[in-house]
């Protein structure tokens, strides 16, 4: 059985670490995030954690019940990020935009944590406060009960794909990243329109449109959808 997880009251009643550290649920989740930027996924361990922040790994397990755990208060902390400083306007489309372009943006800010939790349900206080709001912007702005959840599931899923996509690049080693890049201006750009007629004429829209993310836009197009289906008569 998974050990249980002390109050956050207790906690803050323990001893200071040995180089006078206080921990908190909190500055263990910073520290995993910057581990993962560092080291990667692999560096990610209890001992790694404890040698980092100077104390027991096992006194991690006071906080979290795993590592699985710490994974799923990772993921919690990147949407906690995206949603700090967001409130509606009452203009649910602008409201959407803005929601999932701050999710996008914390998830690729962290991009070896991105490719660790965007595919997980972490149940946690932050996840909860984002999945109510974009019900409540799309029930406020009028779509019904099983039009809001669809939309909401599309919204939702597309924002964590892309998120995970766009992050699986930017983990990439540099030379890695150039060399895919370098692909859309050398073997794209050099087809003839004999063989690859379509390719040749888009070559230089591509070059230049493939190495940004296609998130904004099939975002706009999802948003577009929804503004038709609520103007269009029960």
């Amino acid at each position: 059985m998974p050990k249980p997880v002390v109050p956050e009251e207790r906690r803050r009643r323990r001893r200071p670490t040995r180089s006078g550290t206080v921990l908190s649920e909190r500055l263990i989740v910073d520290t995993a995030l910057r581990l993962l930027r560092e080291h990667g996924s692999s560096g990610l361990t209890a001992r790694r954690l404890g040698l980092a922040l100077d104390c027991d790994p096992s006194t991690l397990y006071r906080y979290f019940r795993g590592m699985d755990d710490l994974t799923l208060a990772i993921g919690d902390a990147l949407i906690g990020q995206a949603l700090r400083g967001w409130a509606p306007t009452g203009r649910w489309r602008a409201d959407l935009e803005a929601i999932g372009l701050r999710i996008h943006a914390a998830y690729v800010a962290h991009p070896q944590a991105a490719l660790l939790t965007a595919s997980r349900v972490t149940g946690r206080a932050h996840e909860l406060a984002a999945d109510e709001a974009v019900l409540d912007v799309l029930r406020r702005a009028g779509f019904p009960l099983p039009e809001t959840v669809r939309i909401y599931h599309a919204f939702i899923d597309q924002t964590l794909a892309f998120a995970a996509l766009d992050s699986a690049s930017l983990a990439l080693p540099t030379a890695s990243q150039r060399a895919d890049e370098d692909q859309w201006r050398s073997t794209y750009a050099r087809l003839p329109r004999t063989t690859h007629p379509r390719i040749a004429e888009a070559a230089p829209l591509l070059a230049r449109r493939m190495l940004t993310s296609a998130y904004p836009t099939a975002l706009d197009m999802l948003l577009d959808s929804a503004a038709t289906r609520l103007e269009q008569p029960g």
